[in-house]
């Protein structure tokens, strides 16, 4: 993803971040939408799509154009609001980037996609306490179909502000949803590590390596949580592993100098 990451993200796990698909939860009108009514909700929708496609491959100026172009068919659309609220974000523009996620739920409060996208901006502008209130706004709605990103997304930004213990709890909450969830298996493995919990944190890796192939982040973690526990071999390997696949790294940089900590 182009949104930007937290610094506790590692570099190999894809970030849960923002959804940049609009959402399904849009509001719809009192009245009967027919005939060119209609027509102009579908190229709204049409042009949402479009400008969230050029999100994704980081065309920013033509996803601006897409999302204008959906506003002026509909300005009642209110996903459209949503990704101009994304595009905004990614471009620097943030009381514009502000102004349309707040436009978007304002028309839809129980839209969990605009939530979710709110909360990670407010979260990369340092103002954590806001960010976990949309966060939780979008996992209350009981029809959301992607709470483990929100709750990856909560946990990061709780770890960024210092509260390890309920990023621990987020990122457990998403395992609950989708027990594969990399970074969130990442993430709890790692906290389980700085506090001591050293049989989690090898479960929580172990079940890891079984979805992506480890970096130098995870056999770096993966290597202290043997050391600590006592087992040479596996510590070894993973050094092994770590020594011949990342060279250049600054964890194997640090294996060199027995830096463990």
């Amino acid at each position: 993803m182009r949104i930007g990451q937290v610094a506790v993200l590692i570099t190999l796990l894809v970030t849960a971040a923002c959804a940049v698909q609009p959402s399904q939860q849009e509001v719809r009108p009192e009245r009967d939408t027919t005939g060119a009514e209609a027509d102009e909700r579908m190229r709204a929708r049409i042009h949402t799509e479009l400008a969230a496609g050029y999100f994704e491959l980081g065309n920013m100026s033509v996803a601006l154009e897409e999302a204008n172009v959906a506003l002026r068919a509909d300005p009642g659309y209110s996903p459209a609001y949503n990704i101009a609220g994304l595009i905004y974000s990614e471009l620097k523009e943030d009381r514009l980037a502000e102004q349309n996620f707040a436009h978007a739920l304002r028309m839809n409060p129980l839209d969990s996609d605009a939530n979710n996208n709110y909360g990670w901006f407010l979260c990369q502008r340092k103002r954590e306490a806001e960010s976990i209130k949309f966060f939780l706004a979008a996992l209350r709605n009981p029809l959301y179909q992607n709470p483990e990103r929100t709750y990856v997304n909560a946990g990061l930004c709780a770890r960024q502000h210092g509260d390890l213990a309920g990023a621990e709890q987020f990122f457990l909450s998403a395992l609950k949803v989708r027990p594969a969830q990399p970074q969130a298996l990442y993430q709890a493995a790692d906290l389980a590590y700085a506090r001591g919990d050293y049989a989690s944190a090898k479960q929580h890796l172990e079940r890891l390596a079984q979805v992506v192939q480890a970096n130098a982040e995870v056999l770096w973690l993966g290597l202290r949580i043997e050391r600590k526990l006592g087992d040479r071999n596996s510590e070894e390997s993973y050094a092994h592993r770590l020594r011949n696949n990342f060279p250049d790294s600054k964890e194997a940089q640090a294996l060199l100098a027995g830096q463990y900590e």
